[in-house]
C-alpha cells in the first residue's frame, strides 16, 4: 500500500482509494487526454503523404524500363524515387510527356514526348507547372542571365532528385559554385525567422483543424502570407528581402495573435472539462458515502 493510499484511508475511512484518487487527478489527468489528444491529431495530419502517393501511382513504362538499366540509363530513376515529385506522384511523363501506359509509343513525338530541354528551355519547361516561380526566375539577376552562364531551375533545384523548396537551398556549397556567399548569407538570414514562423503557424493550424475547429479563413491567409514570401526566393536584392520580410512577418503577427485567442479558449475548455469530471467524481463519493451511513 502506499504513503499515498494511506494517507486517503486515513482521511477517508471506508471509501475505496481509487475513487478519491480518481477524483483529485481527474483535472490533470483531463488537460494531460487532451493535449495528448491534440498533438497525436497534429502529427497524423501532418505527416508525409509520400509513401501513399507514390503507392496509388502505378509505375509508368517509363520507370519499369530505365530502373532495371545500368549507369546513366538507370540513374535518373533512383534519384526521381527521393525527390519531392516522388513523394507527390508525379512520375516522368508529367515532364517529359509521352505514353506512360505504352512502352513501344512512350517516346512517341505523336504521343507529346518532349524529351530533354535544351539549357535555354528549362525554364518554361518546368514553368508549365510552376508559372508563378518562373516569372520570379526570370526577372531576377539569375534568370536575366539564362543562357549566358547563369543557372537554371535545375542548377539549384536539381532535375530528377528535385527537393521541396526551402532556405535550406541557399547555403555556401551550392551558391559558391558561381559566387560568393556573403550576399546569399545575408539573404538567407533575412529569411529564416520568417519561414521559421511560417512552418509554427502552419504546425497550429493543422492541429485546430484536425480538432474539428474551422481554421478555412486562417488556412487561406496563410496560403497567401506563404506565395508572397516565396516571391522573395530568386530576388538578390538585400535591402529589398530585409523589407518584405518585415511586411510579412507583421501580417504573420496578426495570424498568430488570432491563434493565441484560439489557443487560450481551449485551455480554458480544458480546464473546465476536468473540473466537470471531477465534481462528476465527487458526486461518486459523496453518493458511495450516503450509501454507506444508510447501510
Amino acid at each position: 500500500m502506499t504513503f499515498l493510499q494511506l494517507k486517503t484511508k486515513s482521511y477517508f475511512p471506508g471509501v475505496p482509494s481509487v475513487l478519491i484518487l480518481a477524483a483529485l487527478l481527474a483535472p490533470q489527468l483531463a488537460r494531460a487526454t487532451s493535449a495528448a489528444t491534440a498533438a497525436t491529431a497534429a502529427t497524423a495530419a501532418t505527416a508525409p503523404a509520400s509513401a501513399a502517393a507514390t503507392a496509388e501511382q502505378p509505375e509508368t513504362v517509363c520507370i519499369q524500363c530505365h530502373g532495371s538499366l545500368p549507369d546513366q540509363l538507370g540513374e535518373p530513376v533512383k534519384l526521381w524515387r527521393t525527390s519531392v515529385h516522388a513523394d507527390n506522384g508525379i512520375s516522368c511523363n508529367a515532364c517529359h510527356g509521352g505514353d506512360p501506359k505504352d512502352s513501344a509509343e512512350a517516346m512517341n513525338r505523336a504521343r507529346g514526348f518532349l524529351g530533354a530541354p535544351k539549357e535555354t528551355e528549362i525554364p518554361a519547361f518546368c514553368g508549365r507547372c510552376h508559372p508563378g516561380i518562373m516569372k520570379d526566375y526570370l526577372g531576377s539577376a539569375h534568370g536575366k542571365m539564362l543562357g549566358q552562364g547563369g543557372p537554371t531551375c535545375v542548377t539549384c533545384h536539381g532535375n530528377h532528385q528535385v527537393v521541396k523548396a526551402s532556405l535550406a537551398l541557399i547555403n555556401e556549397k551550392s551558391c559558391s559554385r558561381c559566387h560568393s556567399f556573403e550576399r546569399a548569407r545575408a539573404i538567407r538570414d533575412a529569411m529564416q525567422q520568417t519561414e521559421s514562423s511560417i512552418v509554427g503557424i502552419d504546425s497550429r493550424i493543422t492541429g485546430f483543424q484536425a480538432e474539428g475547429v474551422d481554421t478555412e479563413r486562417l488556412g487561406k491567409a496563410l496560403f497567401a502570407i506563404r506565395n508572397r514570401f516565396h516571391t522573395l526566393f530568386h530576388e538578390v536584392n538585400v535591402a529589398l528581402v530585409k523589407k518584405e520580410a518585415t511586411l510579412i512577418n507583421a501580417e504573420l503577427g496578426k495570424l498568430d495573435a488570432e491563434l493565441k485567442v484560439i489557443e487560450e479558449s481551449h485551455a480554458k475548455r480544458r480546464v473546465a472539462g476536468g473540473f466537470a469530471v471531477g465534481g462528476a467524481l465527487v458526486l461518486a463519493l459523496l453518493f458511495h458515502l450516503l450509501r454507506k451511513t444508510f447501510d
